[in-house]
């Protein structure tokens, strides 16, 4: 049972779209599958990690987490609004972005430390955590379900990237480019609604 409740925070965390989902789907369509996969990961190891500080009740790794928190979500703002700019100049242009894929490594760190850029993600965390009662379970059950949580989190990145990798191949240099412009539209547009959210609080 604590399987199926940690692949189900994990889904839940990781399936709505955001500014990780529109660069894993951007990087499947330009680079393939196991790029999209890679990221995805980093994204779901992010998400592990912060399930494990707070099912483990960490309350100083918290706090100092919440307090850094507008310092990372400038950050992390500025590389959005940066990687959206790149993707609406990059004009659907797959072998432009092949010839600056970098590694499978680079993909997975780049949406790891993006993903860990939100620190408000662990308080997500706290609360379904109480709502489940997870916290009243032992240290090995802790355990089981915060590696259920990544595995929840990365079987959605596994779906997501196949099914977007089989639409890779359909889509024409026009669709790709008009496919581009829009997310990078919508990166640039988290990244002014993060620093927005860090200027005006």
């Amino acid at each position: 049972m604590i399987v199926i409740k940690g692949m189900l925070i994990g889904l839940s965390i990781a399936a709505p779209v955001g500014p990780i989902g529109i660069l894993c789907m951007r990087r499947t369509l330009n680079q393939g599958r196991r790029f999209g996969l890679a990221s995805g990961l980093g994204a779901a190891s992010a998400d592990g990690i912060y399930g494990f500080v707070a099912a483990f009740g960490f309350g100083a790794v918290i706090a100092r987490m919440v307090a850094l928190q507008s310092i990372v979500a400038l950050l992390g703002g500025l590389f959005l609004c940066y990687l959206g700019l790149r993707s609406f100049r990059s004009g659907g242009d797959r072998s432009a972005e092949a010839g600056r894929s970098g590694s499978l490594a680079g993909a997975y760190l780049t949406k790891f430390f993006l993903t860990l850029a939100n620190p408000m993600t662990i308080l997500s965390f706290l609360g379904i955590f109480a709502g489940l009662n997870a916290m009243e379970a032992s240290s090995s059950g802790l355990a089981v379900l915060v590696l259920s949580v990544f595995a929840g989190s990365a079987a959605w990145w596994l779906c997501l990237s196949l099914i977007v990798g089989a639409a890779r191949k359909t889509l024409h240099a026009a669709a790709m480019r008009w496919v581009d412009r829009l997310s990078g539209l919508l990166l640039i547009g988290f990244g002014i609604y993060s620093l927005l959210n860090v200027i005006l609080t």
